[in-house]
């Protein structure tokens, strides 16, 4: 399977923000990435429920919403009704997370699962074959434009081997620093979805850049 992009809207232009939702649908980007965040699991605000209707309203492409959030199941059925095609929850944020999971599966959503930099692979043991994606941070969790951290290439490594040894079926999103340094070494390493999102709106063309990072082949 071809790798995905996933530009990140939460460095789009608020301003401007139904023109990059257009910029997006007419590139060769696969889905949204849209970050929520409460201020609470993460020192951060971004928006909610309106932001994410309106940016539904004109995406055409799959909304791959990553909740930064506490108490998350509480507002499944909410971002399904929203808009939402994929669901991804944290580890550290989900109490019972089997539920949790099973709660966005049941409204027909994609289910993810995120792990912070610190939290390691091994935790995803009893979860990875219920799952359809992992979303491993490759920054601490908060705000956009940080530095990569460099142990994400090893953690990606044991995370494709737990998925394989599981018979898994889940997708490896990477999530924080993506850049056009780093982005092949990540494919290397088994990644199967990039979100980038400072790489993408500051560049002077972001449409380009978006098929810049799906541009890549193994070679022998």
């Amino acid at each position: 399977m071809a790798h995905l992009v996933a530009p990140s809207i939460l460095s789009a232009d608020f301003a401007n923000i139904q023109r990059d939702v257009e910029m997006i649908n007419n590139s060769n980007a696969d889905w949204f990435h849209v970050d929520i965040m409460d201020g609470v699991f993460v020192p951060n605000i971004s928006f909610g429920f309106p932001v994410v209707k309106a940016i539904a309203k004109h995406a055409k492409k799959p909304l791959d919403v990553h909740l930064m959030i506490v108490n998350p199941d509480q507002y499944v059925q909410t971002f399904k009704e929203a808009g939402a095609d994929v669901l991804t929850v944290h580890y550290e944020a989900c109490t019972h997370l089997h539920r949790s999971i099973q709660n966005i599966k049941n409204t027909g959503m994609k289910a993810g699962v995120a792990i912070n930099p610190h939290t390691p692979i091994s935790v995803l043991e009893d979860i990875i074959a219920e799952v359809d994606l992992v979303c491993m941070m490759s920054v601490n969790p908060g705000f956009g434009g940080q530095k990569f951290i460099e142990n994400t290439y090893h953690k990606v490594g044991l995370l494709k081997t737990l998925i394989k040894n599981k018979n898994s079926k889940a997708l490896i999103e990477i999530d924080g620093g993506v850049d056009l340094n780093n982005y092949k070494k990540l494919l290397q390493s088994g990644a199967d979805v990039l979100v980038a999102g400072n790489t993408v709106f500051s560049s002077s063309d972001p449409s380009k850049t978006i098929s810049e990072l799906k541009t890549f082949e193994f070679s022998l």
